[in-house]
C-alpha cells in the first residue's frame, strides 16, 4: 500500500540519483576534455619540457658539486657515510634505462637492491611441502603425471 507521504520521498530519491549520475557524467566528460587539451599542450611544448628537465638535472648536479666543494670533500668522501657502509651505490636514470655503479667491491649487492643475502621466508617449510604434495596429487588425479613421476616427485619433496 502506498501512502501519500511516501510517494514524494521516493520521487525525490530517484531524482537525486539521476542528478548524481548526470553530474558524474558531466565531470567525466569535462575531465576528458581537459586531458585532451593538456596532452595537446604537452605535445606542442615537448621540447621545452625536455629542456627544463635537463636544466633541472644540471642545476641539481651543480648544487651537489658546490656542496662537495664547500665541505671540502670528494665524491669518494661523500659516499663513505655510515649509510653506504662500504657498499656500492647504483644510480639509475629513466627507470633503469641507463645506470652505473659507484664504489664498492664487484659482486657485492648495491645499496637499495632487493638481494642482501638474507632469505625472507614467509611460510614454514612444512606448509610449503604440504601444498606442493597436494598439487602433485591433483596433477596425478588429472592424469598430468604418471605413477612413476608422481612417486619420484613425492620422494624428492619428502627428502627435502
Amino acid at each position: 500500500m502506498i501512502y501519500k507521504n511516501d510517494s514524494p520521498g521516493l520521487f525525490k530519491s530517484i531524482m537525486v540519483a539521476y542528478s548524481v549520475l548526470i553530474l558524474w557524467h558531466l565531470a567525466l566528460i569535462g575531465s576528458l576534455g581537459l586531458l585532451v587539451i593538456f596532452f595537446r599542450g604537452v605535445v606542442n611544448y615537448m621540447l621545452w619540457i625536455f629542456l627544463i628537465g635537463m636544466a633541472a638535472i644540471v642545476v641539481s648536479g651543480y648544487l651537489f658539486y658546490r656542496r662537495m666543494k664547500r665541505e671540502g670533500k670528494s665524491l669518494r668522501d661523500m659516499l663513505k657515510t655510515p649509510v653506504f657502509n662500504g657498499r656500492p651505490v647504483e644510480v639509475s636514470v629513466l627507470g633503469g634505462l641507463a645506470s652505473f655503479r659507484l664504489g664498492g667491491k664487484p659482486g657485492f649487492p648495491a645499496l637499495g637492491s632487493d638481494y642482501l643475502g638474507v632469505s625472507h621466508q614467509l611460510e614454514d617449510p612444512d606448509t610449503v611441502r604440504l601444498r606442493e604434495l597436494m598439487e602433485l596429487g591433483r596433477m596425478f588425479e588429472n592424469n598430468l603425471l604418471t605413477f612413476e613421476e608422481f612417486n619420484q616427485a613425492k620422494k624428492k619433496l619428502l627428502k627435502a
